[in-house]
């Protein structure tokens, strides 16, 4: 995991989060491909809080969300 546009505090947060939360799953994504958070956050149409909180498992995604994030991460397969 590189996530050079990362701190090293959401790295270890990310890393430490349980991914049976999807936004933890989504993060792990992310970091690895240093997508920045303000992609992400316009993607979902939610705050960069809400997706910091999503990354460290501090906040799950709604319904809404959590399916977007399934057929994002389904389509890249990772």
């Amino acid at each position: 995991m590189d996530g050079r546009g990362y701190s090293a505090r959401l790295i270890k947060a990310n890393r430490e989060a349980s991914t049976d939360n999807p936004g933890v799953k989504l993060g792990r994504f992310c970091i690895a491909r240093d997508v920045p958070v303000q992609d992400v956050a316009s993607y979902f149409g939610v705050s960069r809080v809400s997706i910091y909180a999503w990354f460290t498992g501090k906040a799950s995604p709604r319904l809404k969300h959590v399916q977007l994030i399934d057929k994002l991460l389904d389509k890249i397969a990772i």
